[in-house]
């Protein structure tokens, strides 16, 4: 016993330190860990429902839309809101053909597609 007590006498500093960094570390893996866990204001290619990455599937192979990111709102079960964002949503037969697929691929009335150009 007496030889510990001497040697953390000895090494006081270096214990400390040591002491400090691993609580340190520990902090930052804690708060890390945090900052990754997702939000609602965040969305990532994880979260999509699998009907959203159909949907971004299709209208990828569709002529002149490009990059497309798609939001798909539902309220019960049911479709209250579909938001499209795509590089060729300004041209206005590429615009067209995607309110014709979203509402016939999802069943919707075309009232409820939203459809913006991607900057």
């Amino acid at each position: 016993m007496k030889k510990v007590l001497d040697f953390v006498k000895a090494n006081k500093k270096i214990i400390i330190v040591v002491a400090l960094l691993t609580i340190l570390l520990s902090a930052l893996f804690f708060i890390n860990k945090g900052a990754n866990s997702p939000t609602a204001a965040t969305v990532t290619t994880q979260e999509k429902s699998q009907r959203e990455l159909k949907l971004i599937g299709i209208l990828s192979n569709i002529e002149g839309v490009g990059t497309t990111d798609v939001m798909i709102n539902e309220s019960d079960g049911e479709i209250t809101g579909v938001v499209i964002v795509c590089k060729g949503a300004d041209n206005i037969m590429t615009r067209s053909n995607i309110l014709n697929a979203v509402s016939t691929a999802l069943d919707i009335d075309k009232k409820i597609i939203a459809v913006y150009s991607m900057n």
